[in-house]
């Protein structure tokens, strides 16, 4: 950004907002201007006052570190001889608190700022307005922002003078906005007004979500509305967020002008459901002043499912409202507590459904970005990006099914898409994923050892166990094989030689046959080798488990079984389900492809018996028990009414969401044969449970259709294929035809 400078305030101006301000004398009638900002902090840009843009939250999140997106917006329209410009900036992501312990200051020191007004006049002379320190900076109605901590907007505050700007004495790397814009996405009116029975005064909107309240209000000079944010109510019906840790205490507070008033945070967002009214003028509360802004990355919605089950259609609805909580310019794992960080692993397992649910190319190409820029120089990847040195405590590390997003995510992204430039720009951070797991440890075709998380959450190590019993080795070694697999299918699709690194991933499935399998099944126990985090894994002392629905899971999906294994193997994958009463003990890695698994192997009925399930673990247990977003865990909420733990229990976790991939791609029978959907398979699996299923997905062919219904005679089906696709139509009784575009219909027996 060319003349123009990093600025920021003479003094330390705290959480508070602070305002850059210029006027601009116009040199004639304009033709077009355009302003270029950023910000190490959140900024907003204003022109007479006016908003310029839509965008909120803005240049979003990145490690500062390293780079910085900027924003472009035409002006043309706004501007006036005479006018004020004024960029408003907070301290955010960039200069706020962020990480387990509530750090601050992690990627920048203080709130900086660079802007570039661009005019071009009707007579072809220009005009170019650059921040510099003839700017002046000025204090804010803004007098607290945080992430975690909320924000404090005070309408009686008298703007002070800061003097005049100074050089930040920082450079940044700049680079022109690559994600989707954060923007306002809905409006949510208030459910209901509650008593609770310790007297609070709580406001249901009926929804989780991730943004913040809006509030209209008139009431005297220097009054105050206070509130508090939750996601649930507790046993009694009281207002509960002790799960939000660190951000526990985060509040909005309103201070009155006395005049009628319009409010709602500008640099902060909450996750929540309920707002406990804390201050509120004297009178009754007026209910009709309150609205929910529905806040995450603009994207548009391409995969709809419909079904004749109330709860499943409970459970869809709730995995797309956790994707939208948590598709806030990167995919975070929640949106209340302090944390709100971009886990590696959550967003692999839930790619595919993510990008089916909604397009998320543009949103995926930033974070990618982040990725690539924060592997490590041995090839590693984290458990989080964006990441800053001291953001984490010692948990932060490099995991299985974790950094294989590396390789699972620009995969799956041109699978959905059929665009190569996702390998094309990715194919080297995927190379040095798998060198940095063909390094790890002592043997060159084995991942063992190392600190890994897991199968995360899963059950089978008691229920308040973090870690699953899986034997970490084992989820390592089958990753690592996963993961050369996609390496050497991207190099195959960008016309690469593989030789090298298929004999790679053939010595990896020979070697994890060799270690961890015996008579075509996993082995029951393992040494344990990799460190497990004190007080974090139940039910383990020196081995650890390898006969378990992961394992055998994995190496179903993975095809690390020889063919004429895999009928005996889901055979004791059912065993162990229903010797876990016919339900999943499943956590972050196996649970997305355990339905698929046992359909894969011919057991898709037990498969709908797991979807079915309601205790728990169960998809459904948390639908009975009122969700509207997907959980962390399993039983978030006990059957007693108790809450899993404070220290780990978000009630908005998209990655259990995986589930509905199977759903498009099983139920519904949508698979995609070659990449882009230019051939398909439709082969849908029909439950007289579900009644009738109604499946769309734009593909970048079109809306394809996957349909079916029961009737009094039999079931009957119905498919829209677009233009520029083929399609095999695969039927339950068995017929299969090959089609072009067009609409089909078919009718079969029960």
């Amino acid at each position: 950004m060319r003349s123009a400078k990093w600025i920021s305030a003479s003094c330390d101006t705290g959480a508070g907002a602070v305002s850059f301000k210029k006027e601009i004398a116009l040199g004639g009638k304009v033709a077009s201007a355009t302003l270029t900002a950023s910000a190490a902090g959140l900024y907003e840009a204003y022109i007479n006052g006016n908003k310029i843009g839509d965008r909120v939250l803005a240049p979003g999140f990145t490690n500062y570190k390293n780079r910085i997106q900027y924003q472009q917006y035409d002006i043309t329209d706004m501007l006036s001889d005479g006018c004020s410009f004024c960029l408003v900036a907070a301290p955010g992501w960039a200069v706020g608190h962020m990480g387990y312990k509530g750090m601050t200051k992690l990627f920048c020191d203080k709130i900086c700022v660079i802007a570039r007004i661009d005019i071009t006049y009707e007579d072809g002379t220009t005009q170019t307005v650059a921040t510099d320190t003839d700017w002046d900076v000025w204090t804010h109605e803004v007098t607290f922002a945080d992430i975690y901590h909320g924000e404090t907007v005070d309408k009686t505050v008298t703007p002070a003078s800061l003097g005049k700007a100074v050089e930040s004495g920082r450079e940044f790397n700049l680079i022109a906005e690559e994600g989707e814009k954060i923007q306002e996405q809905e409006i949510l009116s208030p459910a209901s007004l509650i008593i609770t029975p310790k007297g609070e005064r709580v406001i249901d909107f009926a929804q989780n979500m991730t943004g913040y309240v809006s509030l209209n209000i008139k009431g005297n000079r220097g009054e105050r509305v206070r509130l508090s944010f939750a996601e649930v109510l507790d046993k009694d019906g009281n207002f509960y967020n002790d799960n939000y840790r660190g951000a526990k205490d985060c509040s909005v507070t309103y201070v009155l002008s006395g005049e009628q008033d319009s409010f709602k945070p500008r640099f902060s967002f909450q996750g929540f459901r309920y707002i406990r009214i804390d201050e509120y003028p004297d009178g009754d509360i007026e209910l009709d002043g309150f609205r929910a802004v529905v806040v995450h990355s603009s994207m548009e919605r391409l995969g709809s499912f419909v079904c004749g089950d109330a709860k499943i259609n409970q459970l869809f609805h709730n995995i797309i409202w956790g994707q939208k909580s948590n598709y806030l310019d990167i995919p975070t794992d929640c949106p209340q507590r302090d944390e709100r960080l971009g886990w590696t692993g959550d967003a692999q397992v839930f790619c595919r459904t993510a990008g089916t649910n909604y397009d998320v190319r543009k949103f995926f190409r930033k974070w990618l970005g982040e990725l690539r820029c924060e592997q490590r120089a041995d090839g590693a990847v984290m458990g989080t990006c964006p990441e800053a040195d001291g953001m984490h405590n010692s948990t932060s590390r490099v995991s299985a099914g974790w950094g294989d997003v590396a390789t699972i995510v620009p995969w799956t992204l041109y699978e959905l898409y059929g665009d190569k430039s996702f390998l094309e720009e990715n194919f080297e951070m995927m190379r040095r994923w798998v060198e940095y797991m063909r390094s790890a440890g002592s043997e060159e075709y084995l991942w063992l050892g190392g600190y890994h998380y897991g199968d995360w959450l899963a059950m089978d190590a008691g229920e308040d166990s973090y870690v699953g019993a899986t034997s970490n080795d084992l989820v390592a070694t089958a990753f690592y094989a996963y993961s050369t697999e996609l390496l050497v299918k991207a190099g195959e699709v960008l016309g690469k030689d593989m030789s090298g690194y298929k004999a790679l991933y053939d010595n990896i499935v020979a070697a994890f046959r060799e270690y961890f399998m015996e008579n075509g099944m996993p082995k029951a126990e393992f040494p344990l080798t990799e460190v497990l985090a004190p007080g974090k894994v139940k039910n383990i002392d020196t081995v650890r488990e390898g006969m378990t629905q992961t394992a055998i899971v994995l190496i179903l999906h993975f095809n690390l079984c020889l063919p004429e294994e895999r009928g005996a193997l889901a055979d004791k994958l059912e065993q162990l389900i229903h010797d876990f009463g016919d339900r999943m003990s499943t956590g972050f890695l196996g649970t997305p492809y355990i339905l698929h698994a046992l359909s894969a192997c011919g057991k898709t009925e037990l498969a709908y018996k797991l979807l079915f399930n309601e205790g728990n673990p169960s998809w459904l247990y948390s639908v009975n028990h009122g969700a509207t977003t997907m959980w962390e865990h399993w039983n978030s909420i006990k059957e007693d009414g108790s809450f899993w733990s404070t220290d780990m229990n978000s009630f908005n976790h998209y990655a259990y969401g995986a589930v509905a991939d199977w759903l498009y791609g099983v139920t519904a029978g949508i698979k995609i044969e070659e990449a882009g959907y230019s051939s398909v398979t439709l082969e849908p699996r029909p439950c007289e449970r579900l009644g009738f299923v109604r499946c769309s997905v734009k593909t970048p062919r079109g809306a394809l259709e996957s349909n079916w219904y029961y009737t009094e005679g039999g079931i009957r089906y119905e498919f829209v294929i677009p233009e520029g696709m083929d399609a095999t139509i695969v039927l339950p009784d068995g017929r299969s035809e090959k089609v072009g575009a067009g609409s089909y219909c078919y009718s079969t027996g029960k």
